[in-house]
């Protein structure tokens, strides 16, 4: 905890040791102006930059809705992105200003002249104008494309190994899809194309890892015919995620709260999915079985529920070679699954929606969610354990994707041996 508050503090420091720095630039970007000099300018300057600094430490450690939290780090995240190009280019200009020194500092020890300092060199108002654009350009392409990414469904083909898989299932395929958010969506039509693209892949089973909805089910009605498409041969099967509880809106009384959950339990009935709450249900192929566990939220950061009983889901499933887990927070599957649950050969999740920005690709992957949740996208393993986390198909919080595009994710299982599995 020591540490972790050492490291907080050293970012602090460098953040406002930069800030001063892109302030001086400023100034000499706007020389010829009386505003840069200001108190006013430099009071709102400053008071600016402690408070998106503030924002972020509160982020990480404080206990704030999911919604805010994303929408602080986009914009000290897009802000540091004209923070960065801009201090390149007063870098730029500080070497020129070191080297015109050197220069100066020659010719005047040949001539006996004062030694100047760098002080005496003023900055280059055209690189600082220079670094302004350089800063801007990158935000507004950003701020451009961030509405597109919304419905820009990809997806994710996954092959999934699994030591004692019974043959019957060798080559199945698993769709999974996480985090609808239909409250969030202004366009039903657009939305359409990702459950399209999901009823192309053929998959024999669909699993849909929580939160349906922002705050209250009546969110579902106007996605109630799009996702009624969504539908496998062997099911499909869901369970809740924490915004489905209706925990993080105001109720008149705690009947109307009830009866909220009441109405969550429908819509999955409404859609024709088998909701999973604290239990198993068996896939038979052939004579042969595995088992697919749903439970109810459970999240290890205090802000979030722990409604799941793993001990309810479990019992009766000792005689199933494999099991699958649907549990919506990936941060579950360290603080509980691992150390408590080996039998669990396979959780789905969902939940950190790559905090809808930062970079995937084939061999490299980043976004400031990783600073909270060690487990946030992708395919994860823990010696024989593993967890893939779906970055979601909504969007909650700001209404767009950035680098992190909306994902459908197809599982096809495989057989393997112990040996090469773990390889």
């Amino acid at each position: 905890m020591q540490g972790n508050a050492l490291s907080t503090i050293l970012v602090i420091i460098v953040l406002l040791a930069a800030d001063y720095y892109i302030l001086r630039g400023l100034q000499t970007a706007f020389r010829k102006k009386q505003f840069p000099f200001s108190k006013w300018f430099t009071g709102l300057y400053w008071v600016g930059s402690v408070l998106l600094i503030a924002g972020l430490v509160i982020s990480i450690y404080a206990d704030i809705g999911v919604g805010l939290r994303g929408a602080i780090f986009l914009l000290f995240f897009l802000v540091l992105i004209f923070k960065v190009f801009y201090l390149v280019f007063i870098a730029v200009d500080d070497i020129r200003r070191l080297i015109t020194l050197q220069i100066r500092k020659r010719k005047n020890k040949e001539s006996s002249a004062p030694q100047p300092k760098l002080n005496d060199i003023p900055r280059s108002e055209f690189l600082m104008k220079a670094g302004i654009l350089a800063g801007v350009v990158p935000l507004y392409l950003l701020k451009h494309n961030m509405s597109k990414g919304i419905y820009d469904y990809r997806v994710e083909n996954v092959t999934l190994y699994l030591p004692n898989l019974p043959k019957a299932f060798d080559g199945m395929r698993i769709g999974q899809i996480s985090d609808i958010h239909a409250g969030s969506f202004h366009s039903v039509h657009n939305m359409q194309g990702g459950v399209e693209l999901l009823m192309r892949q053929k998959a024999d089973v669909i699993f849909f890892t929580g939160d349906l909805v922002n705050g209250q089910t009546a969110e579902v009605e106007r996605v109630l015919k799009v996702f009624q498409q969504v539908k496998a041969p062997m099911g499909v099967y869901s369970i809740l995620g924490n915004h489905d509880y209706g925990d993080y809106g105001k109720w008149p009384t705690p009947a109307a709260k009830a009866k909220n959950l009441n109405d969550m339990y429908q819509a999955h009935k409404t859609l024709g999915w088998d909701l999973l709450i604290d239990e198993h249900r068996r896939l038979k192929v052939n004579g042969e079985e595995i088992g697919v566990l749903g439970i109810g939220n459970w999240g290890e950061m205090s802000r979030f529920p722990k409604y799941g009983k793993m001990e309810k889901a479990v019992q009766g499933t000792d005689d199933l070679p494999v099991k699958l887990l649907l549990s919506h927070d990936p941060s579950h599957w360290r603080a509980e699954v691992i150390p408590k649950y080996p039998q669990i050969d396979m959780m789905f999740s969902g939940h950190t929606h790559g905090m809808q920005f930062g970079v995937r690709t084939d061999d490299f992957q980043w976004s400031p969610i990783q600073y909270v949740y060690s487990e946030w996208a992708g395919l994860y393993r823990e010696k024989h354990q593993q967890i893939y986390v779906n970055v979601g198909y909504g969007f909650l919080g700001y209404p767009g994707r950035i680098g992190i595009l909306p994902e459908i994710t197809i599982f096809e299982l495989k057989a393997a041996a112990d040996a090469s599995y773990k390889a």
